[in-house]
């Protein structure tokens, strides 16, 4: 599986909005996109204008293909001017879980 690590740091006066909008992105996400097995929204602890997401595809092309899809279109445009410099994105292949192991998880993720 291919993965991504994206760091997003946000105006400080924008951190409810960009949570809100990072919701509907997420969720469309993991229900309307096949090859999407997880995507989490995590905040730094230290620093509540940071944020991180961790979102696993089947493969590249998923990612690709999720880049394109109207809820991520809708997040960015929403978000983009409530970012504080470049996301900055590390790509990544999964070890754990096993593919089988990530596609066996996937229905879970719709229980929010």
């Amino acid at each position: 599986m291919f993965a991504i690590f994206v760091t997003i740091d946000i105006k400080p006066d924008c951190v409810e909005e960009f949570t809100e909008a990072s919701f509907g992105d997420a969720q469309g996400s993991v229900r309307d996109e096949p090859g999407c097995f997880r995507f989490d929204i995590l905040k730094d602890i230290e620093n509540p204008n940071r944020f991180y997401l961790y979102e696993v595809y089947t493969d590249e092309a998923a990612f690709e293909a999720h880049q394109q899809t109207p809820h991520f279109n809708k997040w960015f445009s929403t978000v983009q001017e409530m970012l504080v410099g470049e996301l900055q994105i590390v790509n990544m292949n999964t070890v754990f879980p096993s593919d089988e192991g990530w596609e066996s998880q996937k229905p879970a993720l719709l229980n929010w």
